[in-house]
């Protein structure tokens, strides 16, 4: 390892620790710790009079940017007639060194003034270029700041030194951490990472990225599962070891490292010897460190991939570092260290070239082996730092393009508040500082790509610091196992379902979205509602449009309705064409009106039967309900008007109470009060609690609406039905007690129209979806109830007459005489006359099952009294048996 003083003595103070020296009209300070570490640093030793080690070839190779920088300034007449100088000192990393550098170069005759105002503080260092690490700017700028001296940092990103009532003449050519910390979890976030470690260093760049970063990967829903410090002097390989079995431990497949190159170095060290392998995300300091890449078994620590400062190519710089060697008249040491460390036989290390021992003076060696080492590129911000301060100076000198008139030995601080304001453009880039003397370019995403044993960096996307966005390009970008690596603390949730955050916000369970809800995206943090007119169901990635289901009238049970419905409107035409062919027949006579008004009454309610099918609308609605409520209400009401008749004829027995309630035998009248009763129910139904047409959710079929008719709140529909549930009972109240055969019809029809509601009346109020069924269903059976029960019969009466008539027509029979006078009924046969004793037409009682053998045509009886006699027949079967008055052999004959 080289070992090289921190000072050396060339007659001046202001060069008595410096590495590197130029003469010039305007000195330019540069602040670079080329040598990374102090040796056997110790507490109460201090730091100035130890020798600094490691040699870091990526400090020097930047330092070396700035002087070639210099000198092409110098030799392109920038500033026409002037010479820019530079004093080089090496702080070593450490802030009491840079303190120390910056007051010896500052110092006028060995010695630095104290002044109560230092506006008129004019030292021979004009400004500053520096330090590299936030450590040691932070301090310097303290006290440059103080001094009113400009300082141009070209690494030193702390989000502190943006802070100009702090430090007032710090600049930089750079973002400010913030966005550094920002552009990682960004970046982070862009592949999904949310469960990951976090090491960092115990100094102000560690501890200041580390408290930036927290906010912005919260922001991006990133938690950390551990985070490590490592001190940046003490026993820092004993803590690297235990920070690498926590990362060995842990679940976490992502690392992000805010370290230098050297911790870096020892840690990949760790993880080698394991054969460990992770993401690790790169800060600044080491994202673009070819040392590192050149690592023996770096391809076995996993996937490398950061941000880094927006590079460049600097315009005759690898020349210049392939032909080293300080101009005439300035001095480098820092030149010579690194021949002597390169080209000497007799000091090898891990940069000694493998023909040195064939070199006969190493300062006049020279080979590529810094473009193999480091990546020169990087150093770009250097050149801008320094064209920066040079086009200040322009101003500030007020020079043309053949001279300067300005002052050279000017104050500081008039430089300072030029180059607050500077804008110029450098290789067709324009650039300025903001209000808070920062960068505002952006940052390059870079990934170590394999190469061999080795790695090499390749741009693989940006971030813009105006946008706030990462772009990868996704095509450069060899996962070591061709996908994304994971690192999440729980399994991705995928669609259909959403995030039941524990008490860490990345660990979580998955749950299924909820009916009604969606979720279209893996590990969504919520699922999203159904636009209207959509539905979805538990565990849905999407939602569907509703079904909409109604008794469409292509449906089974549709058609079966369609089908019931024509049969029973055919079965009333039918009766009502029957009983006015057949009008006269005493069954009929007497009821033709009324049984007319229930034809109509159930040609009306079977009508209601087809609104319930197709889609239903308001109207609809309606009228199903007031089809049915007055249709079947009339139907009942002219039953009941017969009910009465028959039970008023039984009371025969007490005249007197026949005579009063005969008042109240008027068909017409209560037919008409009943109905318009019941019209009134409907009219109050619809006006107070109208009908209406909703969608439902189906329970038993789904993504399905159902839509039905409502009943409003159900009082109107139940006094609806309530109402004739009464009328069915006083039918059958009245037909029940005055029983015989003309009030059976009556006494069955309204039992099944009450039997049939009341089985019905459970399913309608709890299956809400099988509602209009139940009504269809109800009104049919009580529909077809009634034409069975008192149509039907009649039909088959008369039919039963007409057959009767024709087979007695076709029989052979003796012609039969009435003797009028006698009584007698004779019948003549073979010239012999039998003749029977008269017996009162009265006291017959004939079975109407009986075929007769008379012939119908001898009988000159009317039609009424054949009637009469068959209802006294009918009435004597049940209450007693036939018994003639007088008894003739000649009935034998018969």
């Amino acid at each position: 390892m080289a070992v090289m003083l921190g000072f050396w003595v060339n007659g001046s103070d202001g060069e008595s620790i410096c590495g590197a020296y130029a003469p010039g009209d305007i000195i330019i300070g540069i602040l670079s710790s080329v040598h990374t570490d102090i040796k056997d640093l110790q507490p109460w030793i201090l730091p100035d009079t130890s020798a600094c080690i490691n040699f870091d070839l990526v400090t020097f190779v930047q330092f070396l940017a700035s002087i070639h920088t210099i000198e092409m300034i110098n030799d392109s007449g920038f500033l026409p007639g002037l010479q820019l100088g530079y004093l080089m000192c090496d702080p070593c990393g450490h802030a009491t060194k840079a303190i120390q550098c910056v007051e010896q170069m500052l110092s006028i005759n060995g010695s630095l003034t104290v002044l109560s105002d230092y506006s008129n503080f004019c030292p021979t260092v004009k400004t500053f270029l520096g330090e590299r690490y936030s450590e040691t700017s932070i301090p310097v700028a303290r006290l440059l700041s103080l001094h009113k001296i400009p300082q141009v940092a070209c690494t030193s990103s702390a989000a502190t030194l943006s802070n100009k009532l702090r430090y007032t003449s710090f600049f930089r050519v750079i973002p400010s951490s913030k966005y550094q910390a920002q552009a990682l979890a960004k970046l982070i976030r862009h592949f999904n990472w949310d469960w990951i470690g976090v090491v960092s260093l115990d100094d102000d760049y560690g501890k200041d990225i580390y408290e930036q970063f927290v906010p912005h990967a919260e922001k991006e829903r990133i938690c950390t599962e551990f985070h490590e410090v490592i001190p940046n002097y003490n026993n820092v390989k004993q803590h690297i070891k235990e920070v690498a079995d926590i990362i060995r431990n842990a679940t976490g497949r992502v690392v992000v490292l805010f370290l230098r190159i050297h911790h870096v170095e020892m840690l990949f060290e760790e993880m080698i010897k394991t054969n460990t392998s992770r993401t690790w995300i790169t800060s600044i300091p080491w994202s673009m460190s070819r040392f590192l890449m050149k690592m023996k078994g770096i391809n076995k620590v996993g996937d490398i991939i950061g941000t880094t400062f927006i590079t460049g190519k600097i315009p005759g710089f690898e020349d210049y570092l392939q032909n080293l060697r300080p101009r005439p008249g300035a001095r480098n040491d820092l030149i010579m260290e690194y021949k002597q460390m390169r080209f000497n036989c007799s000091q090898q290390s891990q940069h000694t070239s493998p023909l040195a021992c064939n070199v006969t003076d190493p300062q006049e060696a020279n080979d590529d082996y810094l473009l193999e080492a480091v990546d020169v590129t990087e150093a770009y911000s250097q050149r801008v730092a320094v064209y920066a301060v040079a086009h200040a100076m322009k101003k500030l000198l007020q020079c043309n393009d053949t001279a300067c008139s300005g002052d050279t030995n000017f104050m500081p601080y008039e430089l300072l508040h030029i180059l607050r304001k500077v804008n110029f453009t450098l290789d067709n880039q324009t650039y300025k500082f903001n209000e808070n003397g920062d960068f505002d370019d952006g940052y390059d995403i870079m990934m170590w790509k394999k190469n061999g044993d080795e790695r090499i960096s390749e741009v693989v996307g940006k971030y813009l610091i105006k946008t706030g966005d990462v772009e990868i390009y996704k095509y450069k970008i060899p996962w070591t196992n061709t996908t994304v690596p994971l690192s999440k603390c729980s399994t991705p949730c995928p669609p259909g379902t959403e995030k039941n955050i524990n008490y860490i916000s990345c660990c979580y369970n998955c749950t299924n979205c909820s009916e009604g809800y969606y979720s279209d995206e893996w590990d969504q943090l919520a699922c999203e509602k159904c636009p209207e007119g959509s539905w979805s169901l538990p565990g849905s990635r999407e939602c569907q449009k509703w079904s909409i289901w109604f008794l469409e009238w292509s449906a089974a049970y549709s058609i079966v309705v369609m089908i019931g419905t024509v049969i029973g409107a055919l079965l009333l035409v039918f009766s009502f064409i029957f009983y006015i062919l057949h009008r006269e027949k005493p069954i009929i006579k007497g009821i033709l009106v009324i049984s007319c008004l229930m034809k109509f009454g159930l040609m009306v309610s079977f009508g209601g039967v087809i609104l319930f099918l197709g889609s239903p609308n308001i109207h609809l609605c309606r009228a199903q309900q007031t089809m049915y409520g007055l249709g079947f209400t009339l139907c009942v009401s002219c039953i009941l008007v017969k009910a009465l008749h028959i039970f008023l004829e039984l009371m025969s027995s007490n005249p007197a109470k026949q005579r009063q309630l005969r008042k109240f035998d008027k068909p017409f009248v209560i037919i008409g009060i009943l109905t318009a009763s019941q019209a009134l129910i409907c009219i109050f139904w619809m006006v107070f609690d109208p009908v209406d047409v909703e969608e439902k959710q189906s329970k038993t079929q789904l993504l399905t609406l159902n839509r039905l008719c409502t009943q409003g709140s159900m009082y109107g529909f139940g006094a609806m039905h309530v109402y004739i549930a009464l009328l069915a009972v006083v039918c059958f109240g009245l037909a029940f007690k005055g029983r015989d055969d003309e009030t059976d019809p009556i006494v069955f029809s309204m039992l099944i129209h009450l039997f049939a509601w009341l089985c019905f009346i459970p399913i309608f109020i709890t299956q809400y979806e099988s509602r209009p069924i139940v009504q269809i269903s109800g009104t049919m059976v009580s529909n077809y109830g009634v034409i069975f029960c008192h149509f039907t019969p009649k039909w088959f009466k008369i039919f039963s007459e007409k057959a009767e008539t024709l087979k007695a027509g076709k029989a052979p029979v003796a012609p039969l005489t009435i003797d009028s006078d006698s009584g007698v009924i004779s019948n003549l046969t073979s010239g012999s006359r039998e003749s029977t004793h008269s017996i009162p037409q009265s006291r017959f009682s004939f079975a109407e099952s009986e075929p007769s053998n008379w012939d119908i045509g001898s009988l000159h009886l009317s039609e009424a009294s054949i009637a009469s006699f068959r209802h006294r027949r009918q009435r004597s079967w049940r209450s007693r048996r036939l018994r003639p008055t007088s008894w003739n052999p000649t009935i034998r004959s018969l």
